[in-house]
């Protein structure tokens, strides 16, 4: 459970509580989140936490086609309208009809394959020779990536390879690049991509933003220090030392300033208990962090985290106190990065690579909780889920970020709501919000979708204009 804050891997996927997702070929062959793989000599292997709830599968009866053997399948198909509502005067609406195709197909614990692209066809507005299709999902090569929802190859931990959506992307101790979303700029679909392996005691783990483009890259280095001093211990990573940097490039999804920070960490469990029906740790977390080349600008962090589960729950949580100099701050690639990089939240309309960030400190508090009334065993399978992080600075500042997810009536009814305040309390502070719900009916293999919320679409001046978008349709797929 330890990796659980210290290899914390967040991919949660697009159109949060799909209680229609797809089964593995068999539940005994189902990766389950909670499991920790062992080795032949009992010796527990480091973890990350994959929240993957949206896009993993689901129980019976959602089962894939070619339930039989360790191969399945799904295809589905949504046709809904999906309209970009004004939120200034000057600005004119926009209607489309949205196709969105989608073929699924998972062997367990050796390769999932999920191929999606929503192609949205103008029924109105644009302007005089607009075309069919909305090019700003397709003006660069990194719109292609959309294709790909979800890559996996080598489905079990610590080594895998990993490709799609980073909608709340968290790299290890958190330091850097917490709750990423790497398409948090409408007119930007990349697809990003993660690997991970171990060589004891050393554990890497490497991420791209995009892999078609020079965007966010990034790699942390853990090293397991009780190893090297003791040798191979049967639970691994109670004392570790990790390094990680990451650069922003700045060259796909509009230009921008290159940025590179580096941040040292070392993490120790103060308590640990576990037996077969449930378990508790609490782990304390110590680093300094900086911008190289840049002197004055550091930052350092202490704190606690602690986790809880059980068959049917599972909490982690975590408490830091923060220090800010010179322009760094910790947790910079966040939620709303993909915005900051062309406008940060602030009267002066400066990017967040040449506006430096205030001196001071903050307190940065983070809740994930997963609740299911049947069990935890089979990923997805949650009626419960909250995903939520804040941070308040000492100056007045205050962000806030969140997802809630539920599911009702036997699973048919899916809902979701989410949410991002950046820079409030302060002048030039934005929100924006989403929900979306999901119902299935006659059978299950019919499904009525619908979706609302707001935007910010980055600008060729290199500000943020807002709009908001509505869509609803129908889905029909072979999950049951």
């Amino acid at each position: 459970m330890f990796m659980r804050w210290v290899v914390v891997l967040l991919l949660v996927l697009p159109g949060g509580g799909r209680a229609e997702e797809i089964a593995y070929p068999e539940d005994s062959v189902a990766q389950d989140e909670d499991a920790v793989p062992m080795e032949a000599d009992g010796d527990e292997l480091l973890e990350p936490s994959m929240d993957e709830e949206d896009a993993q599968p689901e129980k019976a009866p959602r089962a894939m086609s070619g339930s039989r053997s360790r191969w399945a399948n799904r295809l589905s198909l949504e046709m809904t309208t999906w309209a970009l509502l004004p939120r200034r005067r000057a600005d004119s609406d926009e209607g489309f009809l949205q196709v969105q195709p989608r073929l699924e197909v998972v062997n367990p614990g050796f390769l999932q394959l999920d191929l999606s692209a929503p192609v949205r066809l103008r029924m109105w507005g644009g302007g005089e020779g607009a075309s069919l299709v909305r090019k700003e999902d397709w003006d660069e090569l990194s719109d292609w990536g959309q294709v790909v929802q979800n890559l996996m190859v080598g489905g079990d931990a610590p080594n895998f390879v990993w490709v799609g959506a980073l909608e709340s992307y968290t790299l290890l101790s958190g330091h850097l690049v917490r709750r990423y979303n790497n398409r948090g700029n409408p007119d930007y679909h990349p697809a990003g991509a993660v690997v991970t392996g171990m060589l004891r005691p050393l554990y890497v783990e490497a991420f791209a933003s995009d892999v078609l483009g020079a965007r966010l890259m990034g790699a942390e280095v853990v090293l397991d220090v009780q190893h090297v001093f003791f040798g191979r211990r049967p639970f691994p990573m109670k004392y570790a030392l990790s390094l990680s940097a990451v650069h922003d490039w700045g060259k796909a999804g509009g230009t921008s300033e290159p940025m590179t920070l580096a941040h040292l960490d070392g993490t120790a469990i103060l308590v640990s208990r576990r037996n077969k029906e449930k378990g508790f740790e609490l782990q304390a977390n110590a680093g300094w962090g900086g911008r190289p080349g840049e002197g004055g600008a550091w930052g350092a962090v202490a704190g606690l985290g602690a986790e809880y589960m059980s068959s049917t729950m599972d909490m982690r949580a975590r408490l830091e106190g923060r220090l800010q100099r010179g322009g760094f701050r910790q947790g910079a690639f966040g939620p709303d990065y993909e915005l900051a990089r062309f406008q940060r939240a602030s009267p002066d309309a400066r990017t967040q690579a040449d506006a430096p960030f205030p001196d001071g400190y903050s307190a940065h508090g983070e809740v994930i909780l997963s609740w299911d009334a049947e069990s935890l065993g089979v990923l997805g399978q949650r009626h419960f889920r909250m995903s939520m992080g804040a941070e308040v600075f000492n100056w007045g500042r205050v962000e806030v970020d969140g997802r809630m997810e539920t599911q009702l009536f036997l699973r048919n009814l899916s809902v979701g709501v989410g949410g991002v305040a950046v820079g409030a309390g302060r002048p030039g502070a934005r929100y924006l919000v989403s929900g979306d719900a999901r119902w299935r009916f006659l059978g299950g293999k019919l499904y009525a979708v619908g979706q609302a919320g707001t935007l910010l679409f980055p600008t060729a001046e290199g500000t943020l204009r807002p709009g908001a978008f509505a869509s609803v349709g129908l889905g029909v797929d072979n999950a049951r």
